[in-house]
């Protein structure tokens, strides 16, 4: 760095002023003004960039421009030159140190590390031959067509400057039209490992001579792999450190923001000092960052901050360099400089032509599909930028000899970057639109297109409400509904060409196949997955290594046509857990177990009772432990052979005695053990090495005997190196500890893959409630349909696996999550409050921290929880309301019941004989789908599965409906692990609800209802309070029965929805039949009942009265009912299976 820590330009000639651009200053330099001009340069380039629409190249010329302007007048006047004199003073290198990192840093955030790693070997193929070729043409280009007397190394220095693409303005257009990430990484990962590439061979210039021949091989092996694995490794640790600062929850937003800031340069720096990239470790932090790493709502400030800052950076880069350009000398200024910049440019274009077709059979063999379109959008991706441009002053200062016009070099680079930036970036955008890379996917379309029609349809919404408000009645309506009417069409909007997107909205919505559909809208359930992993995260759900692995195994089978991840593929995905348990179970069979059950107590001899209490003594173990460890000293003596010359007696006289305690310790429990002595694996080892202990010191006996016996000797060394098993015993004391850390890491396995299951499942449901919106047809969306419910089946059988494989844990984790619910529901609370006014604004950040203080300690929860004992299971059941007087009446009325694997607990069509409450293991059920009461004949045009399989666990109740019907059971539930449950018989049930009547019965119908609508209508209720609790004590929601032939009527009034959750109504008005499960629309005033008795769940419109428990029967609503009679049901009229979910 000696070079270049003068001056912009430094100079080896010390008879050479230090200014080259320019002259120097012969005046005392004041350089209070040098501020005022970077403040101006910042406010121009906005000024700019609002005026001229965010156009960057328009901006970046005026701020070029107006820096040559400057320059010049600072050539001509004393006053300019005396403002921007200290840019000129400033070395090159503190210009790269101060805007580079992080210019880098947010070039690197924006590219997904999951993409670039799928197709990591094509992109760095990609970089290495995009840099080649681009550097041979240049550098030959440059050589022939150069008149300004440049020499061999600066030709080649310069093309090596001008290769460089920048990652900035590579992509920044395609992202404005909605063009798929996964080719906009690709493009900028390739221009990162160029850039990466470059500031290791300029930073090797720069910490050594410029003799290139006085490099040694050896030190530029060394110096690169420092570089670039040491740079790696020192970023992602540095990635790790900034995770744990960015997700503390105590820290603010402009917290956050400044300690971003500052990381990225502390990074940078801390690898420089020790001698390696920071470029290339501020991209690695860039590439292992994600959403994840923030807090929540906390990225999107952040990155902003970050490009408003990398902005700001090329615009004063861009002023400053057309500062130093206009400095120089104005003859060099030639019409060849002209010619020659637009040579220049077109053999930049060209060579990235040539690269294209080069790498093209490369990215067709990647996992994103590649075609002749992408080559012509990548051809025009080669855009020149800040890098570039940061770089060109030491094209000058590492060459040797020294050229009269270096300013030429920052002009030409600059010129250059302003013609890609401009035409390159135009044709880039016009090609993607004309080759129709930029057009929406049909599922995609149709996905917008709904969403227009429900903001569309909230519009009218809230104009019909806003007309009855009396405030308003003055207001013109027509007026309102035309400027709130909503004309937008993303297809137009993204082709701007009516053709192409008449096309995509008809012709391939009508001949597309179903198999292209489902393709299509499979990466669209993949983002839907995506976002639910995402949000589930943020809402404390789901753990940040657990989302991170869910969200990096989504991306990574993306890519594969037709692949649905399924749990069995996260699980692959995921690094495997059983050799952690093969490691467990070998140390369980090594660890040492003293049994005092082997040590037979002797008799009336008090020596032998003497040594009996010896050897079980804590004591004597730990002192054979010391033994053991005082001779690792003489063992290193012995294997250094000069020591060993130097020390031969006393290494006989001490193993001596070492053998005299190992054999002492084995005599005193052979003498109590007897026999039993060599029933434990240890005592075997300890004899063994008792045995060739002594055979090693008959050895040396003999070697004193016959000392010309060379075979004897050489069998005697061999024997000696054995001694070294005599360290063997000390893992008797390490075997426990490793058992612990094992145990440590396979709980700690199960938890994350229980979350991850569980993230899984939650993200299945997201997307079957969403891929109707995208699928377009009845037939694509059954199929959908029909994997996301058989991935979700099996990802709940894992989970139940998982649980009966380690209980403690699964109870752990959901107690841990159960505490977070809680504390996240007084968060909200608390903000409600404080927005009310309720609270002042010092109490409630006082209160804010107590509660983030309880969400913290809960990183430091137990990794286990014993499971409770059996009979504290019956409170678990919701519909005892956990009420000791109900408790008590079933808990002298259960037994427990135990099932191996493969025993049936029920089979389907038997009569039901009683409900069970799983306590431990996992039950698979198998039946039709479920009829919720409605004959075959009324099931005429529903689409029901021939077979339907649910999973039970740990609390799941079995048998509650058919007990309520008195018929036959609708599944056959199997064991799928050993099982534990409490039974409650029939009888007993029965005799509950007549102790109990009518409250109990209408609680289990209750519970099943609300089971219902959540698994069936989780979207309409999601605004609704449905706890089970709530609905019991305040009638949030309640169950109303009607029995064949007898009528309803419906009060929409006073009622939000009308969910049908059992049997068949008809609406008396219009006759249309509506069965179970479905929502009655607001038309239907009155039904009647078909089926022999129907369930209804109604939701009032406002919070009703407190009523007792007993009111639910005959609540008065206005509703015409007949009296609930519940031994009606005949067990061959109803066909419904069970109706609970899993909860988890």
């Amino acid at each position: 760095m000696s070079n270049n820590s003068f001056s912009f330009w430094a100079t080896k000639d010390d008879n050479k002023p230090d200014l080259l651009c320019g002259r120097p200053a012969d005046y005392f330099v004041v350089q209070k003004h040098f501020t005022i001009m970077i403040c101006a340069t910042i406010v121009l380039g906005g000024l700019s960039k609002m005026v001229l629409k965010n156009s960057e190249v328009f901006v970046l010329m005026i701020l070029s421009l107006s820096g040559f302007v400057t320059g010049q007048l600072a050539y001509h006047f004393v006053e300019v030159h005396q403002i921007v004199y200290p840019l000129l003073k400033t070395p090159s290198f503190s210009l790269y140190c101060y805007f580079l990192p992080l210019i880098v840093f947010v070039a690197a955030l924006d590219v997904d590390f999951y993409i670039v790693k799928n197709v990591l070997w094509q992109v760095l193929l990609m970089g290495m031959i995009s840099f080649g070729t681009a550097f041979i043409i240049i550098a030959y280009v440059v050589f022939k067509f150069n008149r300004d007397s440049w020499d061999l190394q600066c030709c080649l220095l310069f093309s090596i400057t001008l290769c460089l693409i920048d990652p900035l303005h590579s992509v920044n257009s395609l992202k404005t039209i909605g063009i798929s990430k996964m080719y906009t990484d690709i493009i900028r990962g390739e221009s990162l490992i160029i850039c990466s590439f470059t500031c290791i061979f300029f930073g090797i210039f720069r910490g050594h001579t410029t003799n290139v021949s006085m490099f040694r091989e050896l030190h530029v092996i060394i110096g690169l792999s420092f570089d670039i694995f040491g740079s790696t490794i020192c970023g992602y640790w540095c990635t790790r450190v900034i995770q744990i600062i960015l997700t503390d929850i105590f820290s603010n937003t402009l917290t956050n923001v400044v300690l971003c800031f500052s990381l990225v340069y502390m990074t940078f720096y801390l690898v420089e000092y020790f001698g390696m990239s920071g470029i290339i470790a501020l991209v690695t932090v860039g590439l292992n960052l994600d959403s994840l790493s923030f807090k929540p709502r906390m990225e999107f400030i952040i990155t902003k901050f970050l490009i408003m800052c990398s902005s700001a950076y090329e615009h004063l880069i861009y002023g400053f360099f057309g500062i130093v350009v206009g400095c120089g000398e104005i003859k060099y200024f030639r019409f060849h400089s002209l010619v020659f910049t637009v040579i220049l440019y077109v053999t930049v274009n060209f060579a990235r032509l040539l690269t294209v077709i080069v790498v093209s059979p490369i990215l067709k063999h990647s996992s994103y599909e590649y075609d002749w379109r992408w080559g012509v959008v990548i051809t025009w991706s080669g855009i020149r930028g800040v890098f570039s441009l940061l770089l060109a002053p030491d094209i000058y200062n590492f060459s040797e000899s020294k050229i009269e016009a270096p300013h030429m070099f920052i002009f030409y680079i600059q010129v250059i970057s302003l013609l890609t930036t401009g035409i390159n970036s135009h044709m880039m955008l016009r090609s993607a639109k004309t080759l129709g890379l930029c057009a929406l996917s049909l599922p995609r379309q149709i996905a917008v297109r709904n969403a227009i029609q429900h903001i569309q349809q909230i519009i009218r919404n809230t104009i019909t409400l806003y007309k009855t408000e009396k405030t308003l009645t003055n207001v013109n309506w027509d007026i309102v509904e035309e400027k709130a009417d909503i004309e937008y069409n993303p297809i137009l909007k993204q082709t701007h060409t009516v053709p192409i997107s008449h096309i995509l909205h008809g012709s391939r919505e009508e001949f597309a196949t179903d198999e292209v559909l489902i393709e299509q809208a499979r990466l669209h359930v993949a983002i839907i997955q995506m976002s639910s992993f995402e949000k589930q995260c943020n809402d404390g759900i789901l753990g940040v290594e657990a989302a991170r692995i869910l969200i990096g195994a989504t991306k990574s089978y993306c890519p594969i046509h037709g692949k649905f991840m399924s749990i069995s593929d996260v699980s692959t995905y995921v690094r495997d857990r059983s050799w952690l348990i093969k490691f467990k179970n070998m140390l369980t069979y090594l660890e040492y177990h003293k049994e005092k059950i082997l040590f037979s107590i002797p008799g009336d001899n008090k020596f032998l009772i003497f040594v009996y209490r010896t050897i079980i003594s804590e004591e004597f173990e730990y002192a054979t432990y010391v033994v053991t460890v005082m001779y690792i000293f003489p063992m290193i003596i012995h294997i250094w052979p000069i020591a060993r010359e130097l020390n031969v007696s006393a290494l006989i006289s001490i193993n001596y005695y070492f053998m005299f305690l190992y054999t002492l310790e084995s005599a005193l429990k052979i003498l109590i053990l007897k026999r039993k002595y060599f029933l434990h694996n240890w005592n075997n080892l300890d004899f063994f090495i008792i045995v060739l202990g002594i055979v090693d010191i008959l050895c040396l006996h003999f070697v004193k005997l016959k000392p010309n016996n060379l075979s004897l000797i050489q069998f005697t060394v061999v024997i000696g190196y054995f001694r070294i098993i005599r360290f063997l015993p000390i893992f008797k004391v390490i075997i426990p500890i490793l058992i612990n850390m094992t145990d440590v890491q396979i709980k700690k396995s199960l938890s994350l893959m229980y979350s991850i299951t569980k993230g899984y499942v939650k993200s299945q449901e997201d997307a079957k409630l969403l891929i109707r919106q995208i699928s377009g047809r009845e037939s694509v969306y059954q199929k959908l349909y029909d994997i996301l419910e058989k991935n979700k089946r099996e990802a709940i059988k894992e989970l139940g696996l998982i649980e009966h494989e380690g209980r403690d844990v699964v109870i752990a984790l959901k107690t841990k999550q159960a505490i977070r619910n809680v504390i996240a529901k007084a968060l909200k609370n608390l903000t409600f409050l404080w927005s009310r006014g309720i609270i002042d604004k010092h109490e409630g950040i006082e209160m804010n921290k107590v509660l983030l203080t309880k969400i913290k300690a809960l990183n430091n929860f137990p990794m286990a929880i014993p499971p409770p004992t059996p009979d504290k299971y019956l409170p678990n059941i919701v519909w005892l309301e956990n009420k000791d007087v109900l408790i008590e009446f079933f808990k002298r009325r259960t037994r427990l019941t135990y099932f191996d694997y493969g025993d049936i607990i029920c089979r389907e069509g038997e009569m039901s004989q009683g409900i069970f409450l799983i306590i431990s293991g996992m039950a698979s059920l198998h039946s039709s789908s479920p009829t919720f009461g409605i004959e075959a004949s009324q099931r005429t045009g529903r689409q029901f599965k021939t077979m339907y399989t649910e999973y039970c666990t740990s609390g799941d109740v079995l048998g509650e409906l058919s007990c309520l019907l008195k018929r036959e059971v609708d599944y056959t539930a199997i064991c799928e692990t050993t099982l534990q449950a409490f039974f409650i018989p029939l009888e007993d049930i029965y005799e509950g609800f007549d102790v109990f009547w009518p409250s109990l019965e209408y609680k289990i119908w209750l519970k099943l209802a609300l089971n219902i609508v959540n698994q069936y209508f989780e979207q309409n209720v999601a605004g609704e309070d449905l706890d089970f609790q709530r609905c019991v004590t305040s009638n949030h929601a309640y169950v109303e029965t009607l029995s064949s032939y007898n009528e309803m009527t419906l009060n929409h009034v006073t009622t939000k929805l009308v969910i049908l959750v059992y049997g068949h109504v008809i609406d008396n008005k219009t006759k249309e039949s509506h069965v179970a499960p479905s929502i009655i629309p607001k038309s239907c005033e009155q039904i009647q009942g078909i089926s022999d008795v129907s369930k209804l769940l109604l939701i009032p419109t406002s919070e009703p009265v407190t009523s007792d428990e007993t009111s639910h029967a005959m609540v008065n609503t206005g509703l015409r009912t007949t009296k609930k009679d519940y031994n009606w049901k005949r067990k061959e009229e109803v066909e419904g299976g069970h109706l609970f979910r899993k909860t988890y």
